[in-house]
Formats: structure tokens, sequence, C-alpha cells
């Protein structure tokens, strides 16, 4: 059982307030305990404030949203003549060109230019719409890269969402480290069969398509090709958060490939550990940390290979609350 092994920690893009930097309209900042005490030891931070990046001074009349929720402009608050949505969406298209190199990105939430969702979009009657939109520059960025893993800081306080997305960041790291070896019909194969399990337990149905993807796979099919369509159908499953119910359902496969190594009371303990799980009496780590041990005890190398027992490093402690 191996955790993530990556050449170097990854990179992830992060709204600069976040980090502690005073680049608000105010003059101040939003440090996110939660990114710089969980989170900052393990990644590298590329820090990103477009506001400032398009000219605006630090501090500034703050901006908003207005007009279509769909498509909203962003203007000066004082001023609604200021219009920079056009600088805004230039800068995140930018941005998306040339951080090749991230594997995340976290946005802070409520930002006209970079909040993500349900950020306030303002009418002439000088009321927010009913529905929330999106900031300009996240919009622009969010489109030119629609694999990559981002979230809003807020969000990440969920621990569901949490260690969905840092398990994502570990794939999309993990796939960036396989390219950059080369890609080979054989290499996907492996990489799919890493990640069985933790794609059965976010989308069971994207499991089996993704499967049958490669399974067609002729000898004539460029696998550059063919790999990009697969990473981009895995990025958008695995976005679907694992429920305790998928967890189990890995979690049963799982204990099948001991059915023949354990006494009938390892069984029994290890079937009720994992409904302790299902009823929520204990997190998903209580019957992860059982079944690894059983595996030291009986190895099996395909299952030491499973991205779904080690999605990112133990000591992010990430599923001692899910």
């Amino acid at each position: 059982m191996h955790e993530p092994t990556l050449p170097h920690k990854p990179r992830i893009a992060i709204s600069a307030c976040l980090t502690g930097h005073n680049v608000r309209y105010n003059g101040g900042h939003k440090n996110s305990d939660l990114c710089r005490e969980q989170l900052e030891a393990h990644f590298e931070w590329q820090t990103v404030c477009p506001e400032v990046a398009i000219g605006l001074s630090v501090p500034r009349d703050p901006i908003r949203l207005i007009g279509d929720p769909d498509n909203p402009s962003v203007v000066g608050t004082r001023n609604p003549d200021e219009d920079f949505t056009a600088p805004l969406r230039r800068y995140g298209e930018q941005m998306a060109g040339e951080l090749t190199d991230i594997c995340g990105y976290i946005f802070m939430q409520k930002s006209p230019s970079c909040g993500l969702e349900r950020v306030k979009v303002y009418q002439a009657n000088g009321y927010p719409a009913p529905k929330g939109g999106t900031g300009a520059y996240a919009a622009a960025f969010c489109a030119r890269r629609p694999d990559l893993p981002v979230e809003e800081e807020g969000r990440l306080h969920d621990p569901v969402l949490r260690e969905n997305f840092i398990s994502r960041v570990y794939a999309y790291a993990d796939w960036q480290h396989l390219r950059a070896q080369g890609l080979s019909r054989g290499a996907l194969v492996q990489f799919h069969s890493r990640y069985k399990y933790l794609l059965m337990a976010s989308n069971p149905k994207a499991y089996r398509e993704l499967g049958r993807l490669l399974g067609t796979m002729r000898r004539e099919d460029d696998p550059q090709v063919l790999g990009q369509a697969y990473f981009s159908q895995l990025m958008q499953a695995l976005r679907r958060p694992a429920s305790r119910g998928t967890h189990c359902n890995v979690l049963q496969h799982l204990s099948g490939y001991f059915k023949d190594a354990l006494t009938q009371q390892d069984k029994a303990e290890l079937q009720h550990i994992i409904g302790q799980y299902q009823q929520g009496e204990v997190p998903l780590v209580v019957p992860l940390t059982l079944l690894k041990h059983y595996l030291r005890k009986h190895p099996d190398p395909y299952l030491e290979q499973q991205a779904y027992l080690h999605p990112h490093p133990d000591s992010l402690g990430l599923r001692n609350a899910v």
C-alpha cells in the first residue's frame, strides 16, 4: 500500500486574499486557516488576484455583478460606468493558458471576480436576482479548463467536499505525472485499474463506461487522443462525492479479496465495523484501517495499487471526518 508518490508537491492556484495577502478592495485579506494550517504543508500555492492583476488599486472602490445572472457584467459599485467585465474575462483566459502546472484551484467565494456560484447579481431595482452568478474571472478560467479540480474555500469546510476535492487534485497530479512519462495503451489500462475503486465510490456508472471506452481501444488508436477523452470523463465522474452507501459498496468489494484468508471471527468483525460506518457511528478511516491491516497480513498486488486506499496522504486526516 502506498500513499501518492509524486516528484513534487502538487501546485494549487488560490485566490491571493486566502493566503493573507492584503489585496481586497478594503486593503485587507481573507486569510484561510483551513488552507494555511491544514493544507499548506502538502501543496505549493500559486497565488492570484485578478482584480489587482488588471490594474485595480488597493484599497479601491468595490465592484459587483449586474444584469443577467447567466452572463453578468462587472461594474464599480459607486460608478456603474466603470465596466471591468472584459479585462477580468481576458485575464481568466490568459491564466488558464499560463497555469499549465497546477492541479487544482481554490477560489474566494462570493467574489464578483472569483466566486464560482451564488454570487449576488444586482438588478436595475437595486436588489439581487433570485439566482446567483459566477465571477467573471472564474467563469472565463473554468470554461478554458473544464477538467481542472476547482472549489470555493467556503465549501472546503464541508469534510465530504474537502475530501472529494483533494482526492481529485491528487488524481490530476497523478495524470500529469503519467503524461510526462508518456502515454501508452498499457499505461492507460494500468491507470484505470488503479482508479477502479475510487471511481466506483464516486460514480459506478462512469466506471463501467470508462472501462468500456478502454476495452474497445484498437491498435491504431492514438493513446494521446483516447487518453484525453478518458481523463476528461474521469475528472467529471470524480466530481460527484462518494456517499456512505457507495463507500460501503466498495468496502464490501475490498473485503471480498480476503474471503479465503480470514477466520469467521475476523470476517464478522469486519462486517460489524462496515455496518457501524454505514450507520454513521464511525468515520471511514475505521473500516479502512482494518482492511489495510488485513492487506498487510495477506498482501495482494492488485489491491495494494488501488488509489482508493490512499487517494491522498494519510497525514491530511481527510477520512477521519467522513
